[in-house]
């Protein structure tokens, strides 16, 4: 072949390519949506028949010998994956909202939600989380046990008004109000220079915690203005909501002149760093420490998208928020989204 031929085959290689993994990943799809459905039938059979029929937990053993013995080799019919197929039934049929939507996630998922939650808004948050954003397994597991659908309810942004109607929603649920880095080796007292370092050491278990959608662009991320030099701490991209996201890490308690600093810096990315077709820059602070009120005032004039959060280093949700979950009606505006 010619240069020319050489690169037109390339190219119509990678066409093929990208073609044949967009129908695996359709199939694969098509595949879990039958297998939820099917899961879904079976249990409601069970649930139908021990209404009827007034039958135990026995019928779930000898349904499932039975289904080993008829289809020798397919897997799903051991005894406690039919129980589960009872439950996810049992879980679901009442919410018209749900029922929609568990064929959008796999078995395996389904079974850590319904292990794990204990109430339909937790479970729809994870539910259409993972489908919106791709968490995989491990990152699902993370979110619910570090409590990430109370922390995303009650995080504290500006976005409302800082961001158009269409995303501002999907924004806020991509931020939560308190991150756990539990897996972090750093004592009570430490350096913001030392908190930096030892994120990026572990930066895997860093982008899991910050919610498994963004990309890690780098640390002291360097801008030039007007022949001085600015360093943001930790410069990240959502893939999903496609924006720069700028981290600023504060070992203290919130101050209000952080925001003011954090607009400067979101001006120069959109401006200097910003590729065509990006949306808008969005900043997180940081901090160890906010008092909520004090974050609500200084971001009440804020023009850009700004979110003020704490980090702790070990797992614990501040009991001053257990009980500051939105309204119902605020948390269906917000799953609308997504």
């Amino acid at each position: 072949m010619t240069k020319m031929v050489s690169s037109e085959y390339l190219g119509l290689l990678k066409a093929v390519r990208e073609r044949v993994r967009s129908a695996q990943y359709s199939a694969l799809k098509a595949v879990n949506k039958e297998l939820i459905h099917l899961y879904w039938d079976i249990g409601k059979m069970i649930v139908e028949r021990q209404f009827k029929h007034g039958w135990g937990k026995a019928i779930v053993e000898t349904l499932a010998r039975d289904l080993q013995a008829e289809f020798p080799g397919m897997q799903g019919f051991s005894a406690r994956n039919i129980w589960y197929m009872r439950i996810f039934y049992v879980t679901y049929r009442k919410n018209g909202k749900l029922q929609p939507l568990v064929a959008e996630i796999s078995w395996t998922k389904h079974l850590i939600i319904i292990d794990r939650c204990r109430d339909d808004f937790e479970r729809e948050f994870y539910i259409r989380m993972t489908r919106k954003f791709g968490w995989t397994k491990n990152v699902l597991i993370h979110q619910i046990d570090n409590q990430g659908y109370k922390k995303t309810m009650v995080n504290q942004t500006n976005f409302d008004k800082a961001l158009p109607e269409k995303i501002k929603n999907q924004a806020k649920l991509a931020v939560k109000d308190e991150y756990t880095f539990d897996f972090l080796e750093l004592g009570e007292k430490h350096s913001e220079m030392e908190l930096e370092r030892a994120l990026i050491v572990k930066v895997n278990q860093f982008l899991v915690e910050m919610g498994g959608t963004f990309a890690f662009m780098g640390n002291q991320f360097r801008l030039e203005i007007d022949g001085e030099e600015f360093f943001i701490d930790i410069l990240l991209y959502h893939r999903r909501l496609k924006r720069l996201v700028a981290v600023e890490l504060k070992v203290g308690k919130f101050l209000p002149e952080y925001v003011g600093k954090m607009q400067f810096y979101l001006a120069a990315l959109d401006n200097m760093v910003r590729e065509k077709g990006e949306n808008t820059s969005i900043g997180i602070i940081l901090c160890r420490d906010k008092k909520r009120t004090i974050v609500e005032y200084a971001l009440k004039e804020s023009k850009k998208p700004i979110a003020v959060s704490q980090y702790r280093i070990t797992s614990t949700l501040p009991k001053n928020l257990r009980k500051e979950l939105p309204a119902p009606e605020q948390i269906r505006k917000l799953f609308n989204e997504i």
